[in-house]
């Protein structure tokens, strides 16, 4: 909500927007920017690819027209993490439509809305994905995911794996 509406509703200081209000710049969503969802998800794509040791080159077309329709709720910062988790989980040179693991129901309302997974869910299957890969190489899937050896023994030993 804009902080005009909000300071003639009472729930934000008029005093408090006279000091922080020096610039005001209004910018589109990143569903609005279309042209940047595919340069920002290339951007993620080489960084996470360098960061995790993948050889990962480029995303399949359902994949990138998959990125162009969903609706971003989250904005870059989302993107930001649906490539990281795609590149850590997948397996091939190119990110795939269920390397994405975009939700469902935030394309623009038309898929059957269904529960998400938990965040400890997630977790929990990246994990036993890495281990799985790697053959229970423990050093291995722990640079897979970018975890210190300890913290990937903590996360099996929480998840009971």
């Amino acid at each position: 909500m804009p902080l005009n509406e909000m300071v003639s509703k009472g729930t934000f200081r008029q005093d408090l927007l006279f000091r922080i209000n020096t610039v005001e710049l209004l910018l589109p969503g990143l569903a609005q920017r279309g042209d940047d969802i595919l340069l920002l998800a290339n951007h993620f794509l080489n960084t996470f690819s360098t960061k995790y040791h993948k050889s990962i080159l480029d995303f399949e077309a359902k994949a990138e027209s998959m990125l162009l329709n969903y609706h971003w709720p989250g904005n870059v910062r989302e993107l930001q993490h649906v490539v990281e988790r795609a590149v850590i989980m997948s397996d091939s040179l190119k990110i795939g439509v269920n390397d994405l693991q975009l939700s469902p129901q935030k394309f623009g309302g038309t898929a059957p809305i269904q529960s998400d997974m938990a965040l400890e869910e997630m977790e929990k299957l990246m994990v036993q994905k890495a281990i799985d890969k790697h053959k229970g190489n423990i050093s291995r899937a722990a640079a897979d995911l970018g975890l210190t050896r300890a913290a990937l023994y903590r996360r099996i030993e929480k998840f009971d794996l």
